[in-house]
């Protein structure tokens, strides 16, 4: 996974960084906020922020991210022990609170956690670098920002993302796109075509004689 780490203790923030790279993940480390806010996009698969740090606290990092429709997992790593600031990171949209001070091996054990429960997401998936995907809102976005495509075109993106990791073949296109209508593959290629083309990215796997796919995107 790629990690942003924010730990304005330096001691801290390099023992924390050392530890997860060694466990396989990559690192980019900040001791303030606004640096992370200057350099977070959605490349990153998971961020652990402490709240208490210099220029922009935790707590606004997210809230600013949540404005923007950037929505990473998050972890936070608090000294603060009162309800209200971990009811506060919660309702921000975290995913755990670790209490400082705490073992290494907790947030190790806590981002594979986060890790599992990602592989069978059914909300929000990454597709690419810069594109994700809500299957709630049905949207598109493109670094936080939603995407205009045609109906048929979010369609085919809305299929092959309940079938993430999947193969999805032309009878189910027929079927779940053109209603059961005898469109032939030709046809269903064509369209899907014109999709790719009009994506920044190309994250549509076209599988020869069988039909396309999207797997789930990971930074590494």
């Amino acid at each position: 996974m790629k990690i942003l780490l924010l730990e304005d203790e330096i001691m801290l923030n390099n023992a924390i960084s050392e530890y997860l790279k060694d466990i396989g993940h990559m690192v980019e480390s900040y001791t303030n906020g606004e640096d992370v806010i200057d350099n977070v996009d959605s490349s990153f698969d998971l961020l652990v922020l402490d709240i208490n740090v210099p220029k922009k606290d935790g707590f606004e990092i997210l809230q600013e991210l949540n404005s923007k429709k950037i929505y990473i997992p998050t972890i936070y790593i608090s000294a603060l022990l009162d309800i209200e600031d971990i009811t506060k990171a919660y309702d921000l949209g975290c995913r755990e609170y670790i209490k400082k001070p705490f073992h290494l091996e907790e947030l190790g054990i806590k981002i594979n956690q986060i890790l599992k429960k990602d592989q069978s997401n059914t909300t929000h998936i990454r597709f690419s670098e810069n594109y994700s995907y809500s299957k709630t809102e049905k949207t598109l976005y493109f670094n936080g920002e939603p995407q205009t495509l045609t109906k048929k075109q979010l369609d085919i993106i809305h299929i092959l993302a309940l079938n993430i990791n999947m193969i999805v073949d032309f009878e189910r296109f027929r079927v779940d796109i053109w209603g059961g209508e005898n469109i032939d593959n030709p046809t269903i290629r064509a369209e899907i075509s014109r999709l790719k083309k009009a994506l920044k990215e190309d994250f549509i796997k076209n599988i020869r004689g069988l039909g396309y796919k999207i797997d789930r995107y990971y930074s590494v």
